[in-house]
């Protein structure tokens, strides 16, 4: 006997908005990126890693999830499964943004830095993993958590691209010295 559909007709705009945004956030990162590399601002491979990676794959989630929750699924088990898969993934992701924060030797983490770059996405996770797998049980409480983990990893993914910018901008990133044949002559030198 298959399940009935799921009840996520009211959800389609919710959907669209959230996907599209990450999409489009997506599409942002590799600009800033771009334009951080003009400035010659040089971070380490392990620190973009560690911090610049997990915001692009927070963002790719947000639209993988809108994509899960606007297929037409034949059964709760299916849409269940593939929710599943997506939070187990992204918390074995999570174990490998730990190693990376942990192993990289450019900037030492504070408190902030573990809330928002493991624990919040943690939790966003684990909640759409535990979910996914009672979606067959009940659907209407659950679509709102599956929503509200989709929507926290969109923002989280948004709080820590804004972070990582204000941080090179402020100068956290050591700017290159000028090269000698740019270099200005001091007073009384010519």
């Amino acid at each position: 006997m298959a399940d009935a559909a799921l009840p996520i007709s009211g959800w389609d705009n919710f959907y669209v908005i959230v996907g599209s945004s990450g999409a489009a956030l997506i599409g942002l990162q590799f600009v800033v990126m771009a334009l951080i590399a003009d400035r010659n601002v040089k971070g380490s491979v392990q620190t973009v890693n560690a911090f610049g990676t997990p915001v692009v794959v927070h963002l790719a989630a947000t639209v993988l999830l809108a994509a899960v929750m606007s297929a037409p699924w034949p059964s709760h088990f299916a849409v269940s499964v593939a929710l599943a898969l997506c939070g187990i993934a992204g918390l074995l992701y999570e174990s490998i943004t730990i190693a990376r924060m942990r192993h990289q030797t450019e900037y030492t983490p504070v408190r902030e830095d573990w809330i928002w770059h493991v624990i919040l996405p943690c939790v966003s996770y684990a909640v759409l993993t535990l979910t996914a797998l009672l979606l067959r049980a009940s659907t209407g409480w659950l679509l709102f958590l599956i929503a509200a983990s989709t929507l926290s990893l969109l923002f989280i993914a948004i709080r820590n691209a804004w972070d990582t910018v204000v941080y090179i901008v402020a100068g956290g990133l050591d700017q290159p010295s000028a090269s000698p044949a740019t270099d200005q002559p001091k007073d009384g030198e010519r």
